[in-house]
């Protein structure tokens, strides 16, 4: 494992040219159990996200200490710089306090299918079924705010990933708004749970996982520079966290469900 890490760091300096002196850093992350995306909260495996910005660190000398805290703290504590960096942060996102033109973010970390999960038996049966929708406390349901502007839609946000989907089981709610790879995680956890589905008719999105900073945008031109120099690593890494990129599973759903192309799910 040595050798490996000495080719990486060898490769990141051929290719990244004059890098910033190493140092430690702070990356504020969401204190959600969102495995295998990341859970900040374990001490023993912290998930994909967490595996590529580790490797990153062995390639780089950089030394990154990791502090979960709500969702909506991570923007406060970024602007008072008591965190130098945030994950999983995206521009799409309500950042309260933060002007968007002064962060800097990196190329996706993590590539994420953030579906609406159904009772398999409900596949099929359209936008206009979900009535109720269980959504990740803290999270910006974008995909779904106009049927909620419209009095379409009630959302109930969740602090634990499993207490939505248990709301889901009993018929509580009609959907969870969840990262697909989070929702099969879950449900391969706990088999008193589903089977559930991501139906391909309903609100999808590919949302990238980045990291954000306010100070420290020669980091982010360091990761990118891995990112894009180490394919084969982060192929790894996803394939040993069993993550799948979204093109490929929204085809498969949709081959799996009959649906034509046409009939995918279109923003409105």
């Amino acid at each position: 494992m040595g050798d490996i890490k000495r080719t990486f760091y060898c490769l990141l300096f051929f290719f990244g040219g004059n890098l910033a002196q190493a140092e430690q850093y702070i990356i504020g992350a969401q204190n959600i159990e969102y495995f295998p995306h990341y859970d900040f909260t374990s001490n023993v495996d912290k998930g994909v996200g967490w595996a590529i910005l580790e490797a990153f660190s062995d390639a780089s000398g950089h030394e990154f200490v990791y502090l979960d805290m709500p969702v909506r703290r991570l923007q406060i504590e970024l602007n008072k710089g008591n965190v130098d960096f945030v994950y999983p942060d995206n521009p799409r996102w309500n950042s309260e306090g933060t002007t968007l033109g002064e962060k800097t973010f990196s190329k996706p970390v993590a590539h994420t299918l953030s579906g609406t999960l159904i009772r398999s038996e409900d596949i099929g049966k359209g936008l206009n079924f979900i009535k109720k929708l269980a959504i990740p406390q803290g999270f910006t349901p974008v995909k779904w705010q106009k049927r909620i502007d419209d009095n379409l839609l009630s959302v109930v946000s969740i602090e634990e990933t499993y207490n939505a989907l248990s709301l889901l089981q009993h018929k509580e709610v009609d959907a969870v708004d969840v990262e697909y790879h989070v929702g099969k995680y879950f449900t391969q956890s706990y088999p008193q749970l589903g089977p559930f589905s991501v139906d391909v008719t309903l609100p999808f999105i590919d949302v990238p996982f980045l990291l954000s900073t306010l100070r420290h945008p020669e980091i982010i031109k360091e990761l990118n520079l891995f990112l894009v120099n180490n394919p084969r690593l982060i192929s790894d890494i996803y394939e040993k966290y069993d993550i799948s990129l979204p093109e490929d599973l929204i085809e498969r759903f949709r081959t799996e469900q009959n649906v034509e192309e046409d009939d995918l799910w279109k923003p409105l």
